[in-house]
């Protein structure tokens, strides 16, 4: 196995490419094709290998340029400049052949004279688009990618091919994916508004297990591109040691929950506005801040200043293990993320293995933030799998649509993702608002059934008693 260049692709791939075999990287205009051939080559050359880049399509000074936008260097790669419809062919007296076929043969000749030259280990061939044009036809085409497999596999070099897929669609596939030993496909779309979301798919590899579907993927100035793999819950190890119950700090609030809550398990905090959710997660973070364990925060709707200052309002001082390392807090903008890149992060940070409370505030901005929402609920659900494996504790935060006094609704059904939901509602009482929680479903050990008033002041948070606590498993 090689290095793609790209770590998530590598990550994909479950290694990198297999040696001396050609891969075929396709596209559209504009989606990373040329800055992940480049990526290829570099790795390359940090590896002690030579590395050539055979350009029909592209300059040398159009190639500076794309990497010189991320401040890389092409020191090590040898760039060969071709033309499919050089004017010295054009020029040839002849009325025998086609000028296409005295074309296609002194490309074909240059290519096989620069790998002689340059006896390079990695090659790409940019692109298949103007070798299409020139064959005119899907037998001649075939034939010519066959004759450079068969150039490139005697010499032992891997090869990438760039292939462009046209305004039209894409182009035919037949032939490639009967010769290449695998293929990779980058898409780009332009959502209504916002950023273009980019995609990147491993359609075929030959005797290699990869990561089936679409990942996500964007391209970084001074990084390239960069690949984000689906989450696949099944290959962490579940968490099987016995676990202390995470409490809230609050005894009132942990006898309702049988004690506290279980790692491993995710927590649906669903209410109105108003009514305390992101206040309700605060205080299990706190209380595991206070107990030494490390807490990850991510907030979709409310600004880290904001939240501190919202905590320290009710009691609960955060700074301070934000400072030392121990809370670790990420905003985002809508529509700057998307599912894999967050679900990287979590990963990343969980992966670190002292995390044990993760708050995600909130599902709705989540949902928001993404151009795919039934796409997003599959995700997060893949995302929960692997917290719950990873023995960590998730607050899951979902607003309620409605009004005090209205019917209140969830406009994506995610009852099924919790564990644990805890529903808090804000009734008139008189001229003033009560707050209420209420444990309405629990898999995992007793809860109490009744409602219990909940306050929110400058003293903390508190739950009343209750007179008569109906308990079931």
């Amino acid at each position: 196995m090689i290095t793609t260049g790209i770590p998530g692709l590598d990550g994909v791939l479950k290694g990198g490419f297999p040696v001396s075999n050609i891969y075929v990287l396709k596209g559209v205009p504009g989606s990373g094709k040329t800055t992940a051939a480049l990526q290829f080559l570099r790795a390359g050359v940090e590896q002690g290998e030579r590395c050539l880049y055979v350009s029909l399509s592209q300059s040398r000074s159009e190639l500076e340029q794309i990497a010189a936008s991320h401040d890389w260097s092409l020191e090590g790669i040898t760039i060969e400049e071709l033309s499919a419809s050089d004017d010295a062919a054009t020029a040839v007296d002849q009325s025998i052949f086609q000028t296409a076929d005295l074309r296609l043969d002194e490309t074909r000749q240059a290519i096989i004279e620069a790998v002689k030259r340059h006896r390079p280990r990695r090659i790409v061939y940019d692109s298949l688009l103007e070798i299409r044009v020139l064959t005119g036809d899907e037998a001649r085409f075939r034939r010519e990618l066959i004759g450079l497999k068969s150039v490139l596999a005697s010499q032992g070099i891997t090869g990438l091919l760039i292939d462009t897929d046209t305004a039209g669609g894409r182009t035919r596939d037949d032939e490639i994916e009967a010769i290449a030993h695998g293929v990779i496909r980058l898409d780009k779309t332009l959502p209504d508004y916002g950023v273009a979301r980019r995609r990147i798919e491993v359609s075929k590899m030959r005797g290699t297990a990869v990561a089936d579907g679409y990942h996500d993927m964007v391209i970084r100035e001074r990084e390239g591109v960069v690949v984000f793999p689906r989450i696949v819950p099944r290959v962490v190890p579940e968490q099987t040691k016995s676990l202390d119950l995470i409490k809230s700090g609050v005894e009132n609030l942990d006898n309702l929950l049988g004690g506290g809550q279980e790692a491993g398990t995710t927590t649906l905090v669903i209410g109105q506005a108003g009514t305390g959710k992101s206040t309700m997660a605060s205080l299990y973070a706190t209380a595991a801040l206070e107990r030494g364990e490390h807490v990850a925060l991510f907030l979709f709707e409310e600004r880290v200043e904001t939240f501190f200052r919202r905590s320290e309002g009710l009691g609960m001082k955060l700074r301070s293990f934000h400072e030392g390392g121990q809370l670790l807090i990420k905003d985002f903008n809508p529509g700057e993320v998307t599912a894999g890149q967050f679900g990287q992060i979590v990963q990343e940070e969980v992966g670190k293995g002292h995390t044990r409370v993760v708050v995600i505030d909130s599902f709705t901005g989540y949902l928001s933030a993404l151009p795919n929402r039934d796409q997003a609920v599959q995700d997060i659900q893949s995302l929960l799998k692997f917290l719950a494996r990873s023995g960590v504790l998730t607050m899951l935060i979902v607003a309620q649509h409605g009004l005090i006094g209205e019917n209140v609704s969830i406009d994506v059904d995610v009852s099924f993702l919790g564990d644990t939901v805890l529903l808090l509602r804000v009734d008139e009482e008189g001229d003033q608002l009560k707050r209420s929680i209420t444990v309405v479903k629990k898999r995992h050990g007793p809860h109490a059934m009744s409602v219990h008033k909940l306050t929110i002041d400058g003293s903390g948070v508190s739950v009343s008693p209750s007179p008569v606590d109906t308990v079931s498993n």
